[in-house]
């Protein structure tokens, strides 16, 4: 009787003590962060493409390409997670780790719609898009966007369709190939230097500029972890001079390359948070990624100052005549409304609404290019479908909450940072 009642008291004491409680709700996130990025690197084995960056422990890309799980089990899992972050207690947890929270649940419910999509299941666009960046996107009728081509008309006159006629005034704005080089480097320096005189960003941060060819992309930055970015530069296609800031701003300063860093520095290592280790390119991360790296252009280079910067330094650089560089930045700023066409044509098309043929004609006449560069753009839908929203949506958002901060430079490079370098959703941004 003795020995029992010692052991039922042992047992009560054990039951009883910090070790066997339930972990606090924070604890719970740490293992299901841990948990998605395991899933995120088996997904990446499933699909290529499917991880942008992983910089977290070696062991864990290791195991995920030595034995991933098959499609059906990643999706039960994906389903577990989004389950266990439901029992997590949001009045347990501190403010920043209420955003945690939200952050991992969107990135797991985009991989539940990305695998379901890997399984076979069809989406349309707009349910596509919601599943993966978290954002339904309006779709606007082509017609919408007829006024805007009427404008443009007048800036472009001539003979011939405004397509062919403003593709003709382009043309003559074309960075030469042996001068793109060194067109870059000084864009991305110059986007750098303005960046920095806002964004303290981390010690020793770096990247490498590579050139390259037969890509659905004109810019990609490939993050490796360290504050260290690979940034690449496709030249299939002639590279307008208008590029060169907007691809440094985009693939480096204030765009991937700082966003990636910053999250790196402030999250990963500062806090811990492991599941921004991991980059999947379908989740809403990407909304915010490539949102705030095209605003980035904006911000940084405010009202005129991108023209005067590329008329004294990037058209001698390119050998270009800067005469006449007023009337080219009046026609990029008014295409820049047509940007989120591409949504719309992307939802005809994947949805089998317009052929392919179809599809390359209105991107040429409403994108206003070559018929190359259009074929471009549609092997571009056709590798990341829903993607395209990122760019002219994310951006529109971004764009709206950073200037809600108000007129001051200060104020609005204080929330750019803030959406950079915290874990920021779609949901953030209309605040």
């Amino acid at each position: 009787m003795i020995l029992r009642l010692a052991a039922a008291t042992a047992a009560l004491a054990l039951l009883a003590s910090p070790a066997l409680a339930a972990p606090p709700e924070g604890a719970k996130l740490d293992v299901i962060a841990k948990d998605f990025v395991r899933l995120t690197l088996e997904a990446g084995e499933r699909e290529p493409g499917y991880v942008d960056a992983y910089y977290g422990p070696a062991e864990w890309a290791t195991a995920a390409k030595a034995k991933p799980r098959e499609v059906p089990a990643l999706r039960a899992e994906a389903d577990r997670l989004a389950a266990a972050l439901k029992t997590v207690d949001g009045k347990a947890l501190s403010p920043d780790e209420v955003r945690r929270k939200a952050f991992l649940a969107g990135q797991v419910k985009a991989a539940q719609t990305r695998l379901a999509m890997l399984a076979g299941v069809k989406f349309s666009f707009q349910d596509e898009a919601e599943g993966l960046f978290g954002v339904r996107p309006p779709i606007k009728p082509l017609t919408a966007y007829d006024p805007i081509l009427a404008r443009i008309d007048k800036l472009v006159p001539g003979e011939g369709d405004l397509a062919t006629r403003v593709s003709a005034f382009q043309a003559r704005y074309t960075i030469p190939t042996d001068r793109l080089e060194p067109v870059m480097k000084a864009a991305i320096a110059e986007c750098k230097a303005r960046t920095q005189a806002h964004i303290a960003l981390p010690k020793g941060e770096r990247f490498d500029l590579a050139f390259v060819t037969k890509k659905p992309w004109s810019g990609y930055n490939w993050y490796k972890g360290g504050a260290h970015s690979l940034i690449e530069v496709n030249t299939d296609l002639p590279t307008p001079i208008s590029r060169a800031v907007d691809l440094g701003c985009h693939e480096g300063y204030p765009g991937h390359h700082v966003l990636n860093a910053l999250l790196e520095e402030k999250l990963t290592k500062a806090k811990g948070w492991v599941e921004f280790s991991v980059y999947p390119l379908f989740s809403p991360q990407s909304l915010i990624a490539e949102g705030s790296a095209n605003y980035g252009i904006r911000l940084a280079f405010p009202g005129t100052e991108k023209l005067a910067f590329e008329r004294s330094t990037l058209y001698p650089l390119a050998g270009l005549d800067p005469a006449t560089a007023a009337t080219y930045d009046a026609l990029t700023t008014a295409t820049a409304d047509l940007a989120s066409v591409q949504n719309t044509i992307a939802d005809l098309y994947l949805s089998g609404k317009m052929d392919k043929d179809a599809a390359v004609a209105a991107l040429a006449k409403y994108a206003l290019t070559s018929r190359a560069k259009a074929e471009k753009s549609l092997s571009f839908i056709e590798a990341y479908r829903s993607y395209v929203i990122n760019y002219n949506l994310g951006q529109e958002m971004v764009r709206a909450h950073v200037e809600r901060a108000g007129p001051s430079q200060d104020a609005r490079w204080k929330r750019m940072e803030a959406v950079i370098s915290q874990p920021t959703t779609p949901a953030d941004l209309a605040k």
